[in-house]
């Protein structure tokens, strides 16, 4: 047989040409990732955060852009279309926003942000995809195994732990490379002229201002308060969708990928290995997105308290202002003082941001556990 050894990833087991995929969809992408083999060895903790790691620094890297315009937006007080009663800000939409920053900062304000914005990605999505795998063995442990895919329902008691996994993962993630979050967003949302030339002048910036932790760890609640439900859903919805898609190419085509073996076996169905990740991520990512994203903007808020900007920028948060503020007082807030759509600011590029990130990580995630395996 010419089939890959491992056969990791959220398309590897597509690359076994496969019509329906046998093994469960557990933990959205852990469950995708794994498949079948042989020998059906799970992969090595170590192994699923290394492959999170390459996942995340190739995910940041290209939608940093994305993340950039968004900061942008969270952050500013002022409306975003024109109105008698308000001031109408200085971004007012992604693609104006975008010429606006290329203009005054140059191609390379795009990618502010970009160093801490790594240092946070790389532990997050290493401890992430760690964290899932931890769950999801621990569970399997508990429950003796899991029924075979054709003997589950598209959403059973089994299937629904992906979206406890995934709060679990998300906040394990989040607790451990939270100030690298705060740094990134700092980073991208001061503009020009730069109050903090590097991240670690930030870092020292805002330690002096509001202490060791209450600076580095600002919003740290609102964080783990919006990424609960935020992870819970991305990898819960990740794995229903999967599982749908598996049984949709089964019914539809139910020969068309055939038994696979030899060369054939051996050769990775691009055309599979490309849709599955990147539709099931995109879905998955954009609902969560959408549902958290008033959280995100509160998020935002307390971790650039304090931050001294242009005048050009509109009027700043000070920290007496924002951090004396529980997360739904500054909800209210919000709403009050800017509309309902103030709690939606940045949401047209954080969705545009978050659906791809989502399907280039898994995607990424996937080929490179295959690869890791394939090494051993």
């Amino acid at each position: 047989g010419g089939r890959h050894g491992g056969g990791r990833g959220a398309v590897a087991r597509a690359g076994r040409g496969r019509g329906a995929v046998d093994g469960d969809l557990f933990m959205g992408a852990m469950r995708v990732a794994r498949g079948e083999t042989r020998r059906r060895r799970e992969p090595e903790k170590w192994e699923s955060a290394t492959a999170g790691a390459i996942a995340g620094a190739v995910s940041r890297t290209v939608v940093n852009p994305l993340d950039v315009i968004k900061i942008r937006f969270q952050i500013q007080r002022e409306a975003t279309l024109a109105s008698a009663a308000k001031a109408v800000g200085k971004y007012r939409s992604v693609g104006q926003a975008l010429v606006c920053i290329v203009r005054e900062e140059g191609v390379p304000g795009l990618w502010r942000g970009t160093v801490p914005g790594l240092l946070l990605t790389v532990p997050y999505c290493a401890v992430q995809f760690f964290a899932l795998e931890t769950f999801r063995s621990t569970f399997q442990a508990k429950r003796g195994g899991q029924k075979p895919e054709g003997e589950r329902g598209l959403i059973d008691r089994e299937r629904t732990l992906s979206f406890a996994g995934g709060a679990f993962a998300g906040v394990a993630a989040t607790t451990a490379s939270y100030p690298f979050d705060l740094l990134r967003t700092t980073m991208a949302a001061q503009g020009v002229p730069k109050q903090y030339p590097t991240m670690l002048h930030a870092a020292r910036g805002v330690v002096a201002q509001r202490s060791l932790f209450r600076g580095l760890y600002a919003g740290l609640g609102a964080t783990i308060v919006e990424i609960i439900p935020y992870s819970a859903l991305q990898f819960g919805l990740y794995d229903i969708f999967c599982a749908a898609y598996d049984r949709e190419i089964k019914r539809s085509s139910p020969d068309s990928r055939g038994a696979g073996g030899g060369a054939r076996g051996a050769s990775l169905d691009w055309g599979y290995l490309a849709s599955k990740p990147f539709l099931c991520g995109l879905a998955s990512g954009f609902i969560a997105k959408f549902a958290t994203h008033p959280l995100d903007v509160v998020k935002k808020r307390y971790q650039v308290a304090g931050l001294c900007r242009s005048a050009s920028y509109g009027k700043g948060f000070g920290v007496q202002e924002v951090a004396v503020l529980g997360i739904f007082r500054l909800l209210g807030k919000i709403v009050r003082e800017e509309g309902l759509q103030g709690i939606y600011k940045g949401v047209t590029p954080s969705l545009m941001k978050a659906a791809p990130s989502a399907a280039i990580t898994f995607a990424v995630y996937s080929l490179a556990l295959d690869y890791i395996a394939k090494d051993r």
